[in-house]
Protein backbone atom coordinates (compact mmCIF):
# COMPACT_ATOMS: atom_id res chain seq x y z
CA UNK A 1 0.00 0.00 0.00
CA UNK A 2 1.39 3.31 -1.18
CA UNK A 3 2.01 5.06 2.12
CA UNK A 4 1.34 8.51 0.99
CA UNK A 5 -2.25 7.73 -0.11
CA UNK A 6 -4.63 9.54 2.38
CA UNK A 7 -6.83 7.68 4.82
CA UNK A 8 -10.77 8.84 5.15
CA UNK A 9 -12.19 8.47 8.69
CA UNK A 10 -15.37 7.23 8.72
CA UNK A 11 -18.23 8.53 11.25
CA UNK A 12 -20.93 6.35 10.22
CA UNK A 13 -22.70 5.25 7.06
CA UNK A 14 -26.46 4.89 6.23
CA UNK A 15 -28.23 3.50 3.11
CA UNK A 16 -25.62 3.87 -0.26
CA UNK A 17 -23.66 7.21 1.46
CA UNK A 18 -20.67 7.13 3.90
CA UNK A 19 -20.00 10.05 5.73
CA UNK A 20 -16.37 11.05 6.75
CA UNK A 21 -15.54 13.02 10.22
CA UNK A 22 -14.84 15.97 8.77
CA UNK A 23 -18.78 16.31 7.33
CA UNK A 24 -18.10 15.07 3.62
CA UNK A 25 -20.43 12.36 2.30
CA UNK A 26 -19.77 10.10 -0.12
CA UNK A 27 -21.87 8.02 -2.49
CA UNK A 28 -20.83 4.18 -1.74
CA UNK A 29 -19.55 2.94 -6.10
CA UNK A 30 -17.76 -0.63 -4.02
CA UNK A 31 -20.62 -1.91 -1.58
CA UNK A 32 -17.86 -1.66 0.77
CA UNK A 33 -15.74 -4.52 -1.27
CA UNK A 34 -18.80 -5.87 -2.86
CA UNK A 35 -20.44 -7.38 -0.06
CA UNK A 36 -23.23 -4.44 1.45
CA UNK A 37 -25.76 -5.08 -1.44
CA UNK A 38 -28.90 -3.73 1.14
CA UNK A 39 -26.33 -0.70 1.91
CA UNK A 40 -25.66 0.47 5.50
CA UNK A 41 -28.31 0.60 8.55
CA UNK A 42 -30.33 -1.50 7.45
CA UNK A 43 -33.40 -1.34 9.36
CA UNK A 44 -34.33 -5.11 8.93
CA UNK A 45 -30.73 -6.26 9.09
CA UNK A 46 -30.45 -4.24 12.37
CA UNK A 47 -33.37 -5.27 14.30
CA UNK A 48 -32.63 -9.13 13.14
CA UNK A 49 -29.27 -8.78 14.55
CA UNK A 50 -30.11 -6.92 17.74
CA UNK A 51 -32.67 -9.68 18.06
CA UNK A 52 -30.26 -12.72 17.93
CA UNK A 53 -27.65 -10.14 20.42
CA UNK A 54 -30.15 -10.31 23.20
CA UNK A 55 -30.45 -14.51 22.82
CA UNK A 56 -26.43 -15.49 22.12
CA UNK A 57 -23.49 -13.30 20.22
CA UNK A 58 -21.46 -16.82 20.04
CA UNK A 59 -21.41 -20.54 20.46
CA UNK A 60 -19.40 -22.94 19.76
CA UNK A 61 -20.05 -25.37 16.68
CA UNK A 62 -18.87 -28.65 17.83
CA UNK A 63 -21.33 -31.05 19.03
CA UNK A 64 -23.67 -28.16 19.51
CA UNK A 65 -26.42 -26.43 16.69
CA UNK A 66 -28.56 -23.39 16.95
CA UNK A 67 -31.53 -22.07 14.93
CA UNK A 68 -29.61 -19.47 12.56
CA UNK A 69 -26.90 -22.22 11.05
CA UNK A 70 -30.35 -24.29 10.68
CA UNK A 71 -32.18 -21.86 8.95
CA UNK A 72 -29.30 -20.55 6.83
CA UNK A 73 -27.90 -24.07 6.07
CA UNK A 74 -31.77 -24.80 4.47
CA UNK A 75 -31.63 -21.34 2.35
CA UNK A 76 -28.13 -22.64 0.91
CA UNK A 77 -28.93 -25.72 0.20
CA UNK A 78 -32.51 -24.53 -1.50
CA UNK A 79 -30.96 -21.85 -3.59
CA UNK A 80 -27.35 -23.01 -4.83
CA UNK A 81 -27.37 -25.64 -7.65
CA UNK A 82 -29.00 -28.73 -6.72
CA UNK A 83 -25.96 -31.15 -6.32
CA UNK A 84 -24.80 -28.81 -3.51
CA UNK A 85 -26.46 -30.75 -0.40
CA UNK A 86 -23.56 -30.33 2.36
CA UNK A 87 -22.45 -26.71 3.93
CA UNK A 88 -19.26 -26.06 5.80
CA UNK A 89 -18.91 -22.80 7.27
CA UNK A 90 -15.92 -20.69 7.97
CA UNK A 91 -14.71 -17.04 8.57
CA UNK A 92 -13.95 -15.83 5.25
CA UNK A 93 -13.85 -15.93 1.62
CA UNK A 94 -10.04 -16.87 1.48
CA UNK A 95 -11.19 -19.73 4.29
CA UNK A 96 -13.96 -20.62 2.13
CA UNK A 97 -10.70 -21.52 -0.34
CA UNK A 98 -9.01 -23.32 2.17
CA UNK A 99 -11.92 -25.58 2.88
CA UNK A 100 -12.70 -26.54 -0.59
CA UNK A 101 -9.00 -27.42 -1.57
CA UNK A 102 -9.00 -29.18 1.42
CA UNK A 103 -12.33 -31.36 0.79
CA UNK A 104 -10.51 -32.15 -2.77
CA UNK A 105 -7.54 -33.58 -0.93
CA UNK A 106 -9.22 -35.45 1.58
CA UNK A 107 -11.94 -36.92 -0.88
CA UNK A 108 -9.02 -38.35 -3.18
CA UNK A 109 -7.38 -39.61 -0.39
CA UNK A 110 -10.67 -40.89 0.74
CA UNK A 111 -10.77 -42.84 -2.41
CA UNK A 112 -6.90 -44.15 -2.10
CA UNK A 113 -5.75 -41.72 -4.76
CA UNK A 114 -3.67 -39.66 -1.88
CA UNK A 115 -0.99 -38.32 -5.18
CA UNK A 116 -3.54 -36.02 -6.07
CA UNK A 117 -2.55 -33.13 -4.23
CA UNK A 118 -2.20 -30.29 -7.10
CA UNK A 119 -4.77 -28.02 -8.20
CA UNK A 120 -5.29 -26.36 -12.01
CA UNK A 121 -6.38 -23.07 -11.98
CA UNK A 122 -6.83 -19.72 -14.42
CA UNK A 123 -4.13 -17.03 -15.18
CA UNK A 124 -5.27 -13.79 -13.89
CA UNK A 125 -7.43 -15.46 -11.12
CA UNK A 126 -7.67 -14.90 -7.49
CA UNK A 127 -9.11 -17.24 -4.85
CA UNK A 128 -7.77 -14.75 -1.22
CA UNK A 129 -4.70 -14.03 0.08
CA UNK A 130 -3.84 -17.03 2.67
CA UNK A 131 -1.18 -19.64 2.07
CA UNK A 132 -3.23 -22.03 -0.39
CA UNK A 133 -5.44 -19.42 -1.69
CA UNK A 134 -2.64 -17.47 -3.05
CA UNK A 135 -1.31 -20.92 -4.16
CA UNK A 136 -4.15 -21.11 -7.11
CA UNK A 137 -4.38 -17.15 -7.57
CA UNK A 138 -2.14 -16.04 -10.92
CA UNK A 139 1.58 -16.43 -9.55
CA UNK A 140 2.93 -13.92 -12.25
CA UNK A 141 0.38 -10.91 -12.78
CA UNK A 142 -1.16 -11.70 -9.18
CA UNK A 143 -0.54 -9.64 -6.26
CA UNK A 144 1.42 -12.68 -4.89
CA UNK A 145 4.30 -12.62 -6.47
CA UNK A 146 6.90 -11.92 -3.86
CA UNK A 147 5.23 -15.07 -1.84
CA UNK A 148 5.88 -17.40 -5.03
CA UNK A 149 8.90 -19.32 -3.26
CA UNK A 150 6.93 -20.40 -0.22
CA UNK A 151 3.95 -21.77 -2.07
CA UNK A 152 2.82 -25.23 -3.14
CA UNK A 153 3.40 -25.43 -7.07
CA UNK A 154 0.04 -25.66 -9.00
CA UNK A 155 -0.83 -26.00 -12.65
CA UNK A 156 -2.30 -22.83 -14.56
CA UNK A 157 -4.17 -22.15 -17.81
CA UNK A 158 -4.81 -19.33 -19.91
CA UNK A 159 -7.56 -16.85 -18.80
CA UNK A 160 -10.27 -17.60 -21.43
CA UNK A 161 -10.62 -15.38 -24.08
CA UNK A 162 -14.18 -15.93 -25.08
CA UNK A 163 -15.96 -13.05 -24.04
CA UNK A 164 -19.50 -13.47 -22.04
CA UNK A 165 -22.10 -13.45 -24.70
CA UNK A 166 -20.49 -15.58 -27.16
CA UNK A 167 -19.35 -19.37 -27.68
CA UNK A 168 -16.18 -20.80 -26.57
CA UNK A 169 -13.82 -22.73 -28.93
CA UNK A 170 -11.48 -25.39 -28.67
CA UNK A 171 -8.24 -23.15 -28.61
CA UNK A 172 -10.18 -21.30 -25.44
CA UNK A 173 -9.88 -25.01 -23.86
CA UNK A 174 -6.63 -26.97 -25.41
CA UNK A 175 -4.50 -25.72 -22.22
CA UNK A 176 -7.12 -26.92 -19.80
CA UNK A 177 -7.35 -30.38 -21.65
CA UNK A 178 -3.81 -30.87 -22.25
CA UNK A 179 -3.01 -30.05 -18.62
CA UNK A 180 -6.27 -32.69 -17.22
CA UNK A 181 -4.42 -35.58 -19.82
CA UNK A 182 -0.66 -34.80 -18.82
CA UNK A 183 -1.13 -34.70 -14.92
CA UNK A 184 -2.53 -37.58 -12.71
CA UNK A 185 -1.91 -35.63 -9.47
CA UNK A 186 -5.00 -33.09 -10.30
CA UNK A 187 -7.27 -32.63 -7.08
CA UNK A 188 -9.51 -29.92 -8.87
CA UNK A 189 -9.79 -27.30 -11.03
CA UNK A 190 -10.72 -24.28 -9.13
CA UNK A 191 -12.07 -21.18 -11.06
CA UNK A 192 -13.94 -18.12 -11.00
CA UNK A 193 -17.66 -18.70 -12.93
CA UNK A 194 -18.18 -15.99 -15.60
CA UNK A 195 -16.27 -12.98 -13.77
CA UNK A 196 -12.53 -12.90 -13.01
CA UNK A 197 -12.84 -10.16 -10.09
CA UNK A 198 -9.88 -9.20 -8.64
CA UNK A 199 -7.84 -10.28 -12.04
CA UNK A 200 -8.63 -7.66 -13.97
CA UNK A 201 -12.57 -7.78 -14.11
CA UNK A 202 -12.71 -10.25 -17.42
CA UNK A 203 -15.99 -11.47 -17.78
CA UNK A 204 -16.03 -14.80 -19.94
CA UNK A 205 -18.34 -16.71 -21.99
CA UNK A 206 -20.76 -19.45 -20.13
CA UNK A 207 -19.78 -22.13 -22.65
CA UNK A 208 -16.46 -22.39 -21.27
CA UNK A 209 -17.88 -22.80 -17.87
CA UNK A 210 -20.10 -25.42 -19.81
CA UNK A 211 -16.80 -26.87 -21.69
CA UNK A 212 -14.37 -27.07 -18.58
CA UNK A 213 -17.54 -29.09 -16.32
CA UNK A 214 -17.43 -31.44 -19.08
CA UNK A 215 -13.38 -31.57 -19.36
CA UNK A 216 -13.57 -32.10 -15.42
CA UNK A 217 -16.17 -35.21 -15.49
CA UNK A 218 -14.06 -36.45 -18.54
CA UNK A 219 -11.06 -36.83 -16.48
CA UNK A 220 -12.55 -37.13 -13.09
CA UNK A 221 -11.43 -33.49 -11.49
CA UNK A 222 -13.50 -32.22 -9.04
CA UNK A 223 -14.95 -28.80 -10.05
CA UNK A 224 -14.33 -25.81 -7.49
CA UNK A 225 -16.91 -22.57 -8.28
CA UNK A 226 -15.38 -19.71 -6.56
CA UNK A 227 -18.72 -17.28 -6.34
CA UNK A 228 -17.34 -15.23 -3.41
CA UNK A 229 -17.55 -12.01 -5.24
CA UNK A 230 -20.36 -13.17 -7.86
CA UNK A 231 -23.14 -15.00 -5.72
CA UNK A 232 -26.61 -13.43 -4.54
CA UNK A 233 -27.06 -12.03 -7.93
CA UNK A 234 -24.02 -9.42 -8.84
CA UNK A 235 -23.47 -10.68 -12.21
CA UNK A 236 -27.41 -10.97 -12.73
CA UNK A 237 -28.15 -14.25 -11.98
CA UNK A 238 -28.31 -15.47 -8.19
CA UNK A 239 -25.44 -17.38 -9.33
CA UNK A 240 -22.85 -17.48 -11.75
CA UNK A 241 -22.93 -20.44 -12.81
CA UNK A 242 -26.76 -20.20 -13.24
CA UNK A 243 -25.29 -18.21 -17.15
CA UNK A 244 -23.81 -21.90 -17.82
CA UNK A 245 -26.25 -24.05 -15.77
CA UNK A 246 -23.97 -25.81 -14.32
CA UNK A 247 -23.26 -27.60 -11.12
CA UNK A 248 -19.90 -27.56 -9.51
CA UNK A 249 -18.62 -30.66 -7.08
CA UNK A 250 -17.50 -27.60 -4.56
CA UNK A 251 -18.73 -24.42 -4.40
CA UNK A 252 -17.52 -21.16 -2.09
CA UNK A 253 -19.26 -18.41 -0.71
CA UNK A 254 -18.67 -15.55 1.05
CA UNK A 255 -18.74 -11.30 0.88
CA UNK A 256 -22.27 -11.13 -0.10
CA UNK A 257 -23.51 -13.68 2.27
CA UNK A 258 -24.09 -11.42 5.28
CA UNK A 259 -25.41 -8.18 3.06
CA UNK A 260 -21.55 -6.84 4.70
CA UNK A 261 -22.81 -7.28 8.37
CA UNK A 262 -20.31 -9.46 9.39
CA UNK A 263 -17.86 -12.16 8.23
CA UNK A 264 -18.82 -15.20 7.04
CA UNK A 265 -18.15 -17.60 4.45
CA UNK A 266 -19.43 -20.87 3.13
CA UNK A 267 -18.45 -23.78 1.11
CA UNK A 268 -20.77 -26.09 -0.04
CA UNK A 269 -20.05 -29.75 -1.63
CA UNK A 270 -22.29 -32.65 -2.80
CA UNK A 271 -23.55 -35.92 -1.00
CA UNK A 272 -20.68 -37.78 -3.07
CA UNK A 273 -17.93 -35.58 -1.90
CA UNK A 274 -19.24 -35.27 1.61
CA UNK A 275 -19.95 -39.22 1.93
CA UNK A 276 -16.42 -40.38 0.84
CA UNK A 277 -14.76 -38.43 3.12
CA UNK A 278 -16.55 -40.00 6.38
CA UNK A 279 -15.94 -42.91 4.90
CA UNK A 280 -12.20 -42.65 4.91
CA UNK A 281 -9.63 -42.00 7.56
CA UNK A 282 -9.94 -40.07 9.75
CA UNK A 283 -13.72 -40.39 9.14
CA UNK A 284 -14.66 -36.45 9.28
CA UNK A 285 -13.42 -33.62 7.53
CA UNK A 286 -10.41 -32.05 9.41
CA UNK A 287 -11.25 -28.58 9.76
CA UNK A 288 -12.32 -26.66 12.72
CA UNK A 289 -12.82 -22.43 12.72
CA UNK A 290 -13.61 -21.11 16.59
CA UNK A 291 -16.45 -18.95 14.90
CA UNK A 292 -17.71 -21.21 12.57
CA UNK A 293 -21.20 -20.84 12.15
CA UNK A 294 -21.33 -17.98 14.64
CA UNK A 295 -25.07 -17.22 15.31
CA UNK A 296 -24.93 -13.42 14.61
CA UNK A 297 -23.23 -13.86 11.10
CA UNK A 298 -25.80 -16.60 10.24
CA UNK A 299 -28.42 -14.30 11.05
CA UNK A 300 -27.45 -11.57 9.21
CA UNK A 301 -26.79 -13.92 6.38
CA UNK A 302 -30.21 -15.60 6.20
CA UNK A 303 -31.90 -12.10 6.61
CA UNK A 304 -29.48 -10.55 4.00
CA UNK A 305 -30.81 -13.46 1.63
CA UNK A 306 -34.43 -13.58 2.79
CA UNK A 307 -34.15 -9.32 1.74
CA UNK A 308 -32.52 -10.12 -1.52
CA UNK A 309 -35.22 -12.88 -2.10
CA UNK A 310 -38.09 -10.94 -1.37
CA UNK A 311 -37.22 -8.08 -3.14
CA UNK A 312 -37.52 -7.88 -7.56
CA UNK A 313 -34.02 -8.50 -7.77
CA UNK A 314 -34.11 -9.91 -10.92
CA UNK A 315 -35.32 -6.43 -12.38
CA UNK A 316 -33.28 -4.26 -9.89
CA UNK A 317 -30.14 -5.45 -11.59
CA UNK A 318 -31.25 -5.35 -14.90
CA UNK A 319 -32.34 -1.92 -14.02
CA UNK A 320 -28.58 -1.39 -12.62
CA UNK A 321 -27.29 -2.73 -15.63
CA UNK A 322 -28.57 -0.49 -17.87
CA UNK A 323 -28.07 2.88 -15.63
CA UNK A 324 -23.89 1.63 -15.30
CA UNK A 325 -24.07 0.97 -19.45
CA UNK A 326 -25.59 4.05 -19.83
CA UNK A 327 -23.98 6.36 -17.40
CA UNK A 328 -20.32 4.80 -18.28
CA UNK A 329 -20.58 4.67 -21.99
CA UNK A 330 -19.06 8.47 -22.47
CA UNK A 331 -15.91 6.56 -21.50
CA UNK A 332 -15.69 4.93 -24.87
CA UNK A 333 -14.66 7.94 -26.59
CA UNK A 334 -11.36 8.73 -24.63
CA UNK A 335 -8.14 7.45 -25.97
CA UNK A 336 -7.00 7.05 -22.78
CA UNK A 337 -9.78 4.02 -22.67
CA UNK A 338 -9.57 0.47 -23.89
CA UNK A 339 -13.09 -0.62 -23.00
CA UNK A 340 -16.16 -0.35 -21.04
CA UNK A 341 -18.11 -3.24 -19.86
CA UNK A 342 -20.96 -4.28 -17.45
CA UNK A 343 -22.39 -7.31 -16.58
CA UNK A 344 -25.09 -6.71 -13.46
CA UNK A 345 -24.08 -4.45 -11.18
CA UNK A 346 -20.59 -4.60 -12.30
CA UNK A 347 -19.23 -1.58 -13.92
CA UNK A 348 -15.88 -1.72 -15.56
CA UNK A 349 -13.28 0.75 -17.40
CA UNK A 350 -10.25 -0.29 -18.57
CA UNK A 351 -7.61 1.90 -18.92
CA UNK A 352 -4.66 2.02 -21.21
CA UNK A 353 -2.40 2.71 -18.32
CA UNK A 354 -2.63 2.10 -14.65
CA UNK A 355 -4.16 5.00 -12.55
CA UNK A 356 -2.19 7.15 -10.08
CA UNK A 357 -4.05 5.64 -7.26
CA UNK A 358 -3.42 7.98 -4.55
CA UNK A 359 -4.72 11.54 -6.65
CA UNK A 360 -7.24 9.87 -8.48
CA UNK A 361 -9.00 8.66 -5.18
CA UNK A 362 -8.23 12.28 -3.58
CA UNK A 363 -10.60 13.30 -7.32
CA UNK A 364 -13.02 11.16 -6.65
CA UNK A 365 -13.69 11.70 -2.99
CA UNK A 366 -13.49 15.25 -3.70
CA UNK A 367 -16.44 14.85 -6.08
CA UNK A 368 -18.49 13.10 -3.77
CA UNK A 369 -17.94 9.57 -4.35
CA UNK A 370 -15.87 6.37 -3.18
CA UNK A 371 -14.55 4.95 -5.84
CA UNK A 372 -11.08 2.20 -5.23
CA UNK A 373 -9.46 1.39 -8.64
CA UNK A 374 -6.83 -1.21 -9.10
CA UNK A 375 -4.21 -1.22 -11.98
CA UNK A 376 -5.78 0.07 -15.14
CA UNK A 377 -8.94 -0.59 -14.02
CA UNK A 378 -11.66 2.10 -12.69
CA UNK A 379 -14.52 -0.14 -11.21
CA UNK A 380 -18.17 0.00 -9.45
CA UNK A 381 -19.82 -2.11 -8.07
CA UNK A 382 -22.60 -0.50 -6.12
CA UNK A 383 -25.53 -1.55 -3.50
CA UNK A 384 -28.61 -2.80 -5.10
CA UNK A 385 -30.37 -0.70 -3.13
CA UNK A 386 -28.81 2.62 -5.08
CA UNK A 387 -31.55 4.69 -7.36
CA UNK A 388 -31.36 5.58 -10.65
CA UNK A 389 -30.77 9.44 -9.57
CA UNK A 390 -27.75 8.83 -7.58
CA UNK A 391 -26.13 5.98 -10.05
CA UNK A 392 -26.83 8.92 -12.26
CA UNK A 393 -24.61 10.99 -10.40
CA UNK A 394 -22.02 8.55 -9.59
CA UNK A 395 -21.62 7.27 -13.07
CA UNK A 396 -21.29 10.93 -14.11
CA UNK A 397 -18.12 11.79 -11.21
CA UNK A 398 -16.62 8.89 -12.25
CA UNK A 399 -16.71 9.91 -16.15
CA UNK A 400 -15.56 13.26 -15.28
CA UNK A 401 -12.72 12.27 -13.20
CA UNK A 402 -11.69 10.40 -15.36
CA UNK A 403 -11.28 12.88 -18.18
CA UNK A 404 -9.45 15.00 -15.76
CA UNK A 405 -7.14 12.84 -14.64
CA UNK A 406 -6.08 11.58 -18.34
CA UNK A 407 -6.83 14.61 -20.46
CA UNK A 408 -5.64 17.67 -18.85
Amino acid sequence: MNSDAPIYHVESAHGVHIKLQDGRELIDGMSSWWCAIHGYNHPEMNAALTQQLDRMSHIMFGGLTHSPAIELTELLVELTPSLLQKVFFSDSGSVAVEVAMKVAIQYWQAKGQAERQNFVSLRRGYHGDTIGAMSVSDPETGMHTIFGDALQKNHFVEQPGCRFGGSSNAEDLLGLENTFRNNQNIAALILEPIVQATGGMWFYSAEYLQQARILCDKFDVLLIADEIATGFARTGKLFACNHADISPDIMCLGKTLTGGYLTLAATLTTNEVADTIDSGEPGVFMHGPTFMANPMACTAAATSIKLLLESPWKENIRRIENELRHGLEPCQEFESVKEVRVLGAIGVIELTQEVAMTSITKDFVGSGVWVRPFGRLVYLMPPYIMDNDTLKTLTTAVVSVIERHFFD
